[in-house]
């Protein structure tokens, strides 16, 4: 059941090709996350442009809301009031759930560039699950995947060295590109150095250091001055670089 201003039914995806494991099911389970919704939820879809919140800190919770199309990112408030990047949210990514057990948002969420969303109320979902179990095993899912997430971001602030860190935020955001059937040789980085700095605890000029050597050790390339394109040759030696990174032996580094 799908409402809207202009009510269309929303497309399925198309089958990809699947360039590493486990792409394709992140394709079908992106794909049968929107077809069991449009099909038994009540769905509001809404046009995000950059710079624009699906909702801030403080609101009231109500609905929880699916990614569609374009990129997102979470944002706290620190208690000096800078803003603190905490999540990034692709294609079938939830946004919300940290308005369930308070009763309000507790963060803002932002887009990047221009992008859909799916809204659902929660307590539509919730009664749409107990008639079509399948549902709530859709929403469990998509908890544990944050929960997931949370904690390897954690780890890697915790255990990864700042070349290393900025190597897997780059590894992580190619392989949700092509994930989802996208091109991931090459990224259009959706924040500024700042803002990654900011995401992955470092300071900004940290984050250029360590693009640099990433650069200059071939990892990566920037096609243009402005640098917001990363050429990525072998995202698999992005990967192996952040191993290697957490190797106890000196000699494998």
């Amino acid at each position: 059941m799908l409402t809207t201003a202009a009510t269309t039914a929303a497309p399925r995806l198309p089958a990809v090709t699947a360039s590493r494991p486990g792409q394709h099911a992140v394709a079908e389970r992106i794909a049968e996350t929107l077809r069991l919704l449009q099909d038994h939820v009540a769905i509001t879809r809404r046009v995000v442009h950059t710079g624009e919140h699906v909702y801030q800190a403080g609101e009231s919770f109500g609905s929880l809301h699916v990614i569609h199309s374009g990129f997102f990112k979470t944002v706290n408030l620190a208690p000096d009031g800078r803003e603190q990047v905490v999540g990034l949210h692709f294609k079938g990514d939830w946004l919300g759930f940290d308005g369930i057990a308070a009763g309000q948002y507790g963060c803002d969420a932002v887009a990047m560039d221009t992008g859909e969303v799916w809204t659902v109320r929660y307590d539509a979902l919730l009664a749409a699950s107990t008639a079509h179990a399948p549902l709530l095993g859709l929403l469990h899912a998509a908890m544990s995947r944050e929960i997931t997430r949370d904690r390897d971001s954690l780890l890697s602030l915790c255990t990864l060295s700042a070349d290393a860190r900025v190597a897997e935020f780059l590894r992580a955001w190619a392989d949700a590109m092509a994930d989802r059937g996208l091109r991931n040789d090459q990224i259009t980085l959706r924040m500024t150095r700042a803002e990654i700095g900011n995401y992955l605890g470092m300071t900004l000029e940290t984050v250029s250091r360590a693009l640099s050597r990433l650069s200059r050790d071939k990892l990566i390339a920037f096609p243009e001055r402005g640098r917001r394109d990363v050429q990525i040759p072998d995202v698999r030696a992005l990967g192996a670089y952040v191993q290697r990174s957490l190797s106890p032996n000196p000699t494998l580094q």
